[in-house]
């Protein structure tokens, strides 16, 4: 069960769409990226007739199960940014994914959106000699860039995340923990009381220029938005575009101020580590542990399943590790499991933009940083949608286009095998104590 919107009251599902009708601007999904599209286009030009449609509810998808950090993390580094487009672009990125999470906060507060918002920055521990070391790599590297990343002792680390074998760690303050199903449910209030329609219940069979087509009618529009991410290849002629693959989560139940008093998060901080196949962590404002990570499996065809959020060989290898983690945990009750996709573009690239001829926009491939990503990516849509030239326009991920995935099975064989890789050089570092050859040639295959 997602622990999120387990905790909400339950609402009925908005009205399906009730039958054909045009818009000036259509777009197909509403979590994050859909909503904050609407929700700036409305807000800029409360003229505009804005139409949503969702196959589910509003946040079915990651917007409403993803693990709660709204942060300036975006898929590619600044260094990789900066070979491929230059230093100046990079950085121009790099501080609009700064301010964004600011801004999420901003217009939580503005909104009366109770999102549970706590900026308290992100501590990434080092826990052995190797991830020590790619921590001082990593602060050298944004030291280079004039970008603040603060290197952590072994007892500054502990200071702030109270885990075992601390070693140190890394710090950012541009990072807030939230609860997602709470801002994905009050955007989407927000949207309604500035004239946006949203229709749940109706997914897009066909999105084309000036059009989309769904069960219970047709959508006509100058633009259309497709706002998707990992159910994206479920559109046709898709299917290559994107590759979902899950992420799962476990959650605890609250925990008593004992444990609070060694375990430290006093300010939220989000936490990880240093490892290669990811794990994230926040402390909840009702005093749990909310933690997850990959290891799930790509499934042939790109395939979503609601039975694919359940896996409980990664369960039980979550609270392995959070207990390893947090051993003062002890007997405590995991209360909620859950999962679901995310979507990565083939060069790990997140992008946004709009054909002009076709009227056809997009935004995604966050690879699991869509929580501060997709509002950039609405802000910017809103700008390229009203043909209004800002700063946001400009940023280097505006207008690209990622290759598609190879056809299956090779897309099959290569992401699982990814994912084995990054398992097998956590381990072996472990045991070694040296830095992941494989690891090291599969960050030169993404460009990182």
């Amino acid at each position: 069960m997602n622990f999120w919107m387990s905790v909400l009251p339950e609402v009925e599902p908005r009205a399906a769409l009730p039958g054909s009708c045009e818009a000036d601007v259509a777009i197909v999904g509403a979590g994050y990226t859909g909503l904050w599209t609407a929700y700036y286009l409305a807000r800029a030009d409360p003229s505009l007739r804005v139409v949503v449609l969702e196959a589910e509810t509003a946040g079915f998808g990651a917007s409403g199960r993803n693990g709660g950090w709204c942060s300036a993390l975006f898929p590619k580094s600044v260094a990789a940014l900066a070979r491929a487009y230059g230093r100046d672009a990079a950085l121009a990125l790099n501080a609009a994914m700064e301010s964004t999470v600011d801004e999420v906060g901003r217009v939580a507060a503005e909104e009366g959106i109770d999102c549970d918002y706590a900026k308290g920055g992100t501590v990434v521990l080092a826990r052995n000699a190797v991830q020590l070391e790619r921590a001082r790599h990593e602060v050298a590297e944004a030291a280079e860039f004039g970008i603040r990343l603060d290197l952590l002792s072994a007892a500054e680390a502990s200071g702030r995340v109270g885990a075992a074998g601390v070693l140190g760690g890394t710090y950012t303050p541009h990072c807030a923990a939230i609860q997602p199903a709470r801002l994905v449910r009050g955007l989407a209030a927000a949207c309604e009381r500035r004239g946006v329609h949203i229709y749940e219940r109706t997914p897009a069979t066909a999105v084309a220029s000036g059009r989309v087509e769904t069960p219970h009618g047709t959508v006509r529009a100058p633009i259309v938005v497709r706002a998707t991410e990992g159910f994206t290849p479920r559109l046709p002629g898709l299917r290559r575009a994107i590759a979902p693959v899950y992420s799962l989560m476990v959650a605890t139940e609250p925990l008593p101020a004992a444990f609070w008093a060694t375990a430290g998060l006093a300010a939220r901080e989000t936490f990880s580590d240093h490892r290669h196949l990811i794990i994230y962590g926040q402390r909840t404002a009702d005093d749990r542990l909310a933690f997850g990570g990959r290891g799930a499996p790509y499934h042939f065809g790109s395939a979503i399943e609601p039975a694919f959020d359940r896996e409980p060989r990664v369960f039980a290898e979550l609270h392995r590790v959070l207990l390893e983690l947090f051993p003062a945990l002890g007997d405590a009750r995991i209360t909620h499991t859950w999962g679901g996709p995310l979507g990565i573009a083939r060069d790990w690239m997140a992008s946004v933009g709009l054909d002009a001829p076709t009227g056809l926009a997009w935004a995604g491939g966050y690879v699991g940083d869509g929580v501060g990503t997709s509002n950039l990516a609405g802000r910017t849509l809103a700008d390229l949608i009203r043909g209004v030239p800002s700063e946001l326009t400009a940023l280097p991920w505006v207008g690209h286009r990622s290759p598609r995935w190879e056809p299956e099975p090779l897309r099959w064989l290569g992401v699982n095998a990814s994912l084995r890789m990054m398992t097998s050089a956590d381990a072996a570092e472990t045991r070694s104590g040296r830095p992941s050859r494989r690891a090291a040639l599969m960050a030169r295959l993404l460009g990182a």
